[in-house]
């Protein structure tokens, strides 16, 4: 790959992320009327008339908005301004001060819609004020991250056959089973709260927090992927017998699940969770400072599987799921969180392989995203698009499509553009 072409690909991030992206969110994402963070948005960058402020949104924007900071890209200091009013309405607001935790969701005037303890959630908690702490040097933002960390070991943490319950009623008391989610382990979580423990370590260094995200890295990497494919088995029960993949009554995202609310292909796979698995585990390792070498051939296999299977050459971008011996697509449309992390993980798989079908892989991508997947003029990313690139779902932002994977993607594709630059120097 021409190293000119490179250093355009970093331009055009650096564009996208700083004069389209950043400015979206800097100018409408603060509620003015009531505090805190707001995030439906219409097509046109409008407000919408959806009445809720979830918890996950929030820490998503406030991890982005701190992660921005960090790497150079707050040029007057008004997304720091943010950054910090969102901490304070953050703990003052959603945090349970009888409990502990944080509240799922708020209504627009920051009254408790829903007060249950949803362990995806709390990972963002973490992952958010650890990244908080780290960027600002903020103590308190510290405490309260470690303070969340302590509520899952207590109540959360499935001490017999390891790992974390995942959905909790106000009080810290497991849900019921199915639908309510109280009886499965999953990879979504798992895989977020090594992403937040990597940060909290990171941030505090403290040797509770490395060994807990050794213990995390271990059940991912020997209990939760397939033996063969090494991709990520989605449900689990508590002795880690694969289980069906169900729809719970408290999700985040729109995943198209049947009429029955189960995915209809027991084999289903994909490929943006197991490339968004490689690179944060590389990251985890790299804060621990352990070798990656032990874990090479199950970083091949996924990465091989993703680019023969699950890239689509003929049209660009990368599917949202197929089978896991890539036999078929069950799923060829382009949604927008799959790309990001594709976008990141490809030239994370470059840097550490020095395969260039991981750039030709990260070039079709790009692409792709540039020509149909952003909406340029408001500067946010279409949620959905057909397989060919034509939105289906219109929004730019809503309760769970925020800034999370979009400006950390921007944010560290710029990072990795340079680190491949400079290494060609």
């Amino acid at each position: 790959m021409d190293k000119s072409e490179i250093a355009t690909w970093k331009a055009q991030w650096e564009h996208h992320l700083e004069d389209e992206l950043l400015p979206f969110w800097v100018k409408r994402c603060w509620d003015k009327e009531a505090g805190g963070f707001i995030t439906q948005y219409d097509s046109d960058g409008n407000l919408s008339d959806c009445n809720e402020k979830p918890m996950l949104a929030h820490m998503r924007t406030l991890y982005s908005l701190s992660l921005a900071v960090r790497y150079g890209h707050d040029k007057d200091g008004c997304i720091a301004k943010l950054a910090k009013q969102g901490l304070e309405y953050a703990l003052s607001v959603y945090w349970d001060n009888v409990y502990g935790g944080f509240y799922w969701m708020l209504d627009r005037k920051g009254q408790v819609i829903n007060n249950k303890k949803i362990v995806y959630g709390q990972s963002f908690a973490i992952y958010a004020l650890s990244t908080y702490a780290k960027t600002f040097h903020d103590v308190r933002a510290l405490s309260y991250a470690e303070k969340c960390f302590d509520l899952l070991q207590i109540y959360a943490s499935e001490t017999s056959k390891g790992g974390y319950w995942e959905m909790f009623t106000r009080d810290w008391r497991l849900c019921d089973g199915g639908s309510e989610g109280g009886d499965r382990k999953t990879l979504d979580v798992h895989m977020h709260l090594m992403e937040a423990y990597t940060a909290l370590f990171e941030a505090s260094g403290k040797d509770i927090h490395r060994r807990k995200l050794e213990e995390v890295i271990d059940i991912l990497t020997n209990t939760m992927l397939d033996k063969q494919y090494k991709t990520g088995i989605p449900q689990f029960d508590k002795d880690w017998h694969v289980m069906p993949q169900i729809k719970f009554n408290v999700v985040w995202g729109m995943d198209r699940f049947d009429k029955a609310g189960a995915k209809p292909h027991s084999d289903n796979m994909s490929y943006g969770h197991n490339v968004e698995l490689f690179w944060l585990l590389t990251d985890a390792l790299g804060i621990l400072a352990k070798p990656v070498e032990p874990y090479e051939e199950t970083f091949r296999i996924v990465l091989d599987n993703t680019v023969k299977y699950g890239i689509d050459w003929k049209y660009g971008g990368v599917y949202v799921e197929g089978a896991a011996d890539g036999h078929a697509v069950y799923d060829n449309a382009k949604e927008f969180w799959q790309q990001a992390e594709l976008l990141n993980g490809m030239l994370e798989a470059y840097l550490l392989f020095h395969d260039e079908r991981y750039l030709d892989a990260f070039q079709n991508i790009h692409t792709f995203m540039m020509e149909k997947g952003i909406n340029h003029e408001v500067g946010e990313w279409w949620p959905l698009l057909t397989r060919e690139g034509k939105p289906m779902w219109t929004y730019m932002s809503n309760s769970w499509k925020a800034n999370y994977h979009t400006i950390r993607c921007s944010v560290l594709c710029v990072n990795r553009l340079q680190r491949i630059l400079d290494l060609r120097k």
